[in-house]
C-alpha cells in the first residue's frame, strides 16, 4: 500500500487536487460533490493525489473514492520517517489513510507554510492535471492556491478550476486593530 514520491515529485500521470483551506462546511459538501462528478467523468484514469489535511484534501479524498478513482495520500516525512500532522489535521489524516489506495511519502514540514507550498509544487509538477478548488482570488500570504494555479500553467500542466455555485470561504479573522 505504500509508494514513495521522490523529492523531485516523480509520481506519474496523477491528478493533483489543491485548494483553499478556509472553505465553509457547506462549501466543502459542494466541493466534494463537484469533485466527485469531475473525477468520475474525467477520461484519464490516473490516481487522485492529495497532500494530507482537513478541508479540501479530505473532501477530495472522499470524492475520489466515491467516483471510483484510486486515491494516493501524500504524507510528510522527515529523514524517511512519517511526520506527525498538526493537531487540526489528525482526524482528517486518519480518515484519508483509510480511504487511500496508496500512501506516498514526501519530505516537507507540515507546520511550515513555505514547506507545504513547496511540497504542493512538487505534486503539481509531477501530475498530469491539476484540479484547483479556487475562487479566483489572488494569493494573500495565507493561501497559495492562486500561486499553485499559476505554477501549474507555467509548467504546462493542465488546470481545471472547481468552484461550485454557492461556494464561500470563511471570513478572515479580524486583526487586532479591527477588534
Amino acid at each position: 500500500m505504500s509508494a514513495a514520491v521522490g523529492d523531485d515529485g516523480t509520481a506519474g500521470g496523477d491528478i493533483t487536487v489543491v485548494g483553499h483551506a478556509d472553505l465553509t462546511p457547506d462549501t466543502l459538501l459542494l466541493v466534494e460533490s463537484a469533485l466527485r462528478a469531475r473525477l468520475a467523468r474525467h477520461p484519464a484514469r490516473g490516481t487522485a493525489m492529495v497532500r494530507t489535511g482537513a478541508g479540501t484534501p479530505l473532501a477530495s479524498g472522499r470524492a475520489a473514492r466515491a467516483s471510483g478513482r484510486p486515491l494516493a495520500v501524500v504524507i510528510p516525512t522527515r529523514s524517511g520517517v512519517p511526520a506527525m500532522p498538526p493537531q487540526r489535521d489528525r482526524m482528517a489524516t486518519g480518515e484519508l489513510l483509510t480511504l487511500a489506495d496508496q500512501v506516498r511519502l514526501l519530505t516537507y514540514d507540515p507546520l511550515d507554510r513555505d514547506s507545504c507550498v513547496g511540497a504542493d509544487e512538487r505534486l503539481v509538477a509531477a501530475g498530469a492535471l491539476l484540479l484547483a478548488v479556487w475562487d479566483g482570488s489572488p494569493s494573500n500570504g495565507r493561501d497559495a492556491t492562486a500561486h499553485l494555479v499559476t505554477y501549474a500553467r507555467a509548467r504546462g500542466v493542465p488546470v481545471e478550476i472547481v468552484w461550485p455555485a454557492g461556494a464561500t470561504r470563511e471570513a478572515e479573522p479580524a486583526t487586532r486593530a479591527e477588534r
